[in-house]
This record gives C-alpha cells, structure tokens and sequence, in this order.
C-alpha cells in the first residue's frame, strides 16, 4: 500500500481555528486556516461563539484546501477528522461534516487523536525537514496540554510526564494578562523577551517529583511579584516590560528543559521532538536546538505552520491510519477528553 496513491483531505475544528488540509502520501499539497479574531476582545476563547464560527467557514475552508490541492472531491481515498480533545461545539461541527462527507462520497473515515497529531506531524514529507527514528521522545506543549511522551511507533505512545495542573500555554497567555497585554499574550512575551534580559528577575522552580510539570505555583508567584512592585512603582511594568518578559520565559524554558534531560537520563533516549503551539516560541526553539551541541541529542522543530493546530498534522496521521486501515464506522462520536 506505501506505493499507492493516496489523497486525505483532513479536517481540524477542536477550538478556534476551522483548518482543512490535503495531503498526497506524505506530502502536503494545501494547508487552509481560518482563523477566529472574535475571541480577542473576550481575553480567551469563547465555545458557543467558537462552534457557530466554524459552522460558517468549515465548507469554504474545505473548498479551498481542494482547489489549491488541485484535487477534486472523486479523488480523495479518506476523510480524516479531529476525534478530539477540544471544545465539544466545535468538535461536532468538524465530526459531523466529515462523517456526512465520507457517507456521500463512499471513502473511509478516520479519527484522529488532536495530540497525536501535533507528534506525527513531524513525519509530514517537508524538505529541509528530517523525520525522527523510533523510539524518541516528545514534548507536546499547548494551551491545553504539557507532556512527555515516549513514542515507541506510530500507534505505540506512552505518556511519561505530563502537568499535574495547568498547562504551559497558560502559563504564557495568563502571565500576559498579568502584564496587562492583549490576548493571546504568549507570543507577546516571546517577543518582548528577546529584548530583555532573563535573569533580571528570578522567580523560583516548582519542585515537582518525576518527569510531571505544575505551573499554577508560577503563575501565583508572578501575580504577587507584579502586584507588590507596582505598590512600589506604578509604572513598574510600563518601566521593566522586556526584562520581565524574559524572565518569566527563561522560567519557563529552564522547568521544560529540567524535566527533558532527566526523561533523557531516565529512558536513554537522545532523539527530542517538540509539538504544539507553544512550540512556535523562539526562545523554546532555540534552547532545544543547542542541546544538540551542548549534550550530544538529535532535536526535531517542526515548520511553523505545523505548530499552531493545523489539518496537516491531522492528514498525515491519517496518512498513516490509511496505510494500516485504521477505519471509523459513521457511529464514531467526538470526545472534549480522549484517551491517549
């Protein structure tokens, strides 16, 4: 089967952003993202706004992921949907139109895990890309998840380490609010931080026994430092704003990497992966690339584009589930948490 033509149109809808993708084989031929400006003036994703969004742009996503595929709806082998996990809402929509697309057009369905795919998609046929070999480590970091996993083959992953609390996208975006930036504030702090100085401000580790993460302890730490310096001086943010932002990253980055070298030291695995959209951070990139040098590992950074939720991520392993006929029947429903 690994020589024949295969066409995915995949679909993602598991929060804010309706993406449609067309892949043949490995390769990516359209990669569409509608994105959802409504949230920012809420400060964070509203669901019931989000599930009628992307009733609105899935079918003109979908179309235009086929035309700039060049790709007619008669030649797709599969539909490859979000399962979940995410925002129920906005799961349905995409479930429901691609169960209603498979019907119609008689092609299998596939069911995706939305944090599977923010690990294979690093197996996305990209050129100056290369592919990890198994077993290696990944470090899915999102707005909703942080976790080591252990991935010993396509459909074989074990969580080794994973947040007892809240995840590290929120660590970002709630420390923005903090500061007093717009939402989504995590690429803010990014870019503030690259102009300030990261040891300027120290904030304290939380212990956390194991390869596991907690990040609320920070996120308190943070609040009371702002609050007790702008008692001092009110233009205390105004005044420290790029060496506060690299402080609180270079937090951040040091809990991230401090559990990875000891998974390293743990599994023997040197081979790292990075998904998810905090992964798009800079100065996450560029700690995990000098590692390389630093330790003697193989790092892998995913494309940008594959970092944010994308239907890609969602084709290849459909692509994959393909390949093994891993097929859904028309029962199969959507799940806000799933089962790694």
């Amino acid at each position: 089967m690994q020589n024949q033509e295969v066409f995915i149109l995949a679909i993602e809808s598991s929060c804010d952003d309706t993406a449609a993708a067309v892949l043949h084989n490995d390769k990516v031929l359209s990669n569409v993202v509608a994105n959802q400006l409504i949230h920012n003036q809420y400060g964070g994703v509203v669901p019931e706004l989000a599930s009628r969004a992307h009733q609105q742009n899935i079918v003109p996503v979908i179309d235009a992921a086929l035309r700039k595929a060049n790709v007619q709806k008669e030649q797709l082998s599969a539909i490859a949907f979000t399962q979940g996990p995410g925002l129920m809402g906005s799961l349905l929509v995409g479930t429901s139109f691609s169960k209603s697309l498979s019907l119609a057009l008689n092609v299998p369905l596939i069911a995706v895990n939305h944090m599977h795919a923010h690990i294979l998609a690093h197996f996305i046929d990209e050129e100056g890309y290369d592919k990890p070999e198994f077993p290696f480590l990944a470090l899915t970091i999102s707005g909703g998840h942080t976790q080591i996993v252990k991935v010993n083959s396509f459909f074989d992953m074990e969580i080794i380490g994973e947040t007892t609390d809240d995840a590290v996208g929120e660590a970002f975006d709630k420390s923005a609010k903090i500061l007093g930036l717009p939402y989504p504030g995590g690429p803010l702090i990014d870019k503030y931080a690259k102009e300030g100085n990261p040891k300027a401000f120290p904030f304290t580790k939380p212990k956390v026994p194991g390869l596991d993460f907690s990040f609320s302890g920070l996120k308190t730490a943070i609040l009371y430092f702002i609050q007790k310096n702008k008692q001092q001086n009110p233009n205390f943010i105004e005044e420290n704003l790029n060496d506060i932002c690299a402080s609180i990253q270079h937090t951040i980055i040091e809990i991230l990497m401090d559990k990875i070298k000891l998974a390293v030291k743990e599994t023997g695995i040197t081979q790292i992966a990075i998904g998810g959209g905090v992964s798009a951070n800079s100065g996450i990139r560029n700690t995990l690339k000098e590692t390389e040098s630093k330790y003697g590992w193989k790092t892998f950074i995913p494309k940008f584009e594959y970092t944010t939720d994308n239907a890609a991520m969602i084709g290849i392993v459909g692509y994959q589930k393909y390949l093994s006929n891993r097929f859904e029947t028309s029962a199969v429903v959507s799940k806000a948490r799933i089962e790694f």
